[in-house]
C-alpha cells in the first residue's frame, strides 16, 4: 500500500527585516569585532587586472521610493572571462580579483556602491559568447526569496545584440530594465521591484 506522503507540511516564509544588515554587513550597522571589513565590501586590488569601473545601484520599490534596507550581492566574470570558483574549468581566474561584493543601500538614497572590473565575455552553454555582464542578488525586508538579475553595460550594444539572454526576453521593450548607462567612469543602474518599469528578474 503507498505510503501517505502529506505529513509535512511547508514552514511558513518570513521576511528577513532588519536581520539581514546585521548578519551579513555588521560593521555597516555599528557592530565592530566580528569582521575587520564586511565580507565582500573590496573586490580589487592594486594588481587586478581589467578596465576599473564604478557601479551605481539603485533599488527602488513600486512607487519609486529608494529602499533603504536592501542589501545587494553581485557575481562577475573577471576581465578574460573567467570566474573565481572551483567549477571554473576553462583556466585560472585572475587571483587579484575576488569575483563578488556585498553592499548594504544607503539609508536615504537607496543607493550602493561597487568598485570593480568590467567583466569579459563568458559563454553560454551551447558555446555562445554571452555579453559582459554582472549578476545581481538582492534581499531586504519584505522580500522572502532573493531577488535574481542581472547588469548589462550600454555601451556594449554589439555584444548585447547577440546575448542569447537577452534575445530570449520575449517582451523587448523590457530589455532596458537591464541596461546600466555610463556616466564618466561609473555605470548607473536602477533596480525597480514593481511597477511600469520593473525590472527583469530571473528564476536562479
Amino acid at each position: 500500500m503507498a505510503q501517505s506522503l502529506d505529513r509535512l507540511k511547508e514552514s511558513p516564509s518570513q521576511t528577513a527585516g532588519p536581520y539581514v544588515h546585521i548578519g551579513l554587513t555588521p560593521n555597516f550597522c555599528g557592530i565592530g569585532g566580528v569582521y575587520q571589513s564586511d565580507l565582500g565590501s573590496t573586490m580589487v586590488n592594486e594588481q587586478t587586472k581589467g578596465e576599473r569601473i564604478e557601479l551605481r545601484i539603485r533599488v527602488l520599490d513600486g512607487t519609486g521610493t529608494p529602499l533603504k534596507d536592501a542589501l545587494v550581492e553581485i557575481w562577475q566574470a573577471d576581465a578574460d572571462g573567467l570566474y573565481n570558483s572551483p567549477s571554473e574549468l576553462r583556466g585560472a581566474a585572475d587571483p587579484n580579483f575576488l569575483g563578488w561584493g556585498r553592499q548594504p543601500t544607503d539609508m536615504e538614497t537607496g543607493v550602493c556602491l561597487f568598485r570593480t572590473i568590467k567583466p569579459g565575455r563568458v559563454p553560454f552553454r551551447d558555446g555562445r559568447l554571452m555579453a559582459p555582464h554582472i549578476s545581481l542578488w538582492i534581499v531586504a525586508r519584505g522580500i522572502n526569496i532573493g531577488l535574481h538579475t542581472r547588469l548589462y553595460f550600454a555601451d556594449e550594444d554589439k555584444a548585447n545584440s547577440e546575448d542569447p539572454i537577452l534575445a530570449h526576453i520575449e517582451h523587448r521593450v523590457r530589455v532596458p530594465t537591464l541596461i546600466a548607462e555610463r556616466q564618466g567612469d561609473v555605470y548607473v543602474f536602477d533596480v525597480h521591484l514593481q511597477g511600469e518599469k520593473e525590472t527583469v528578474f530571473f528564476d536562479s
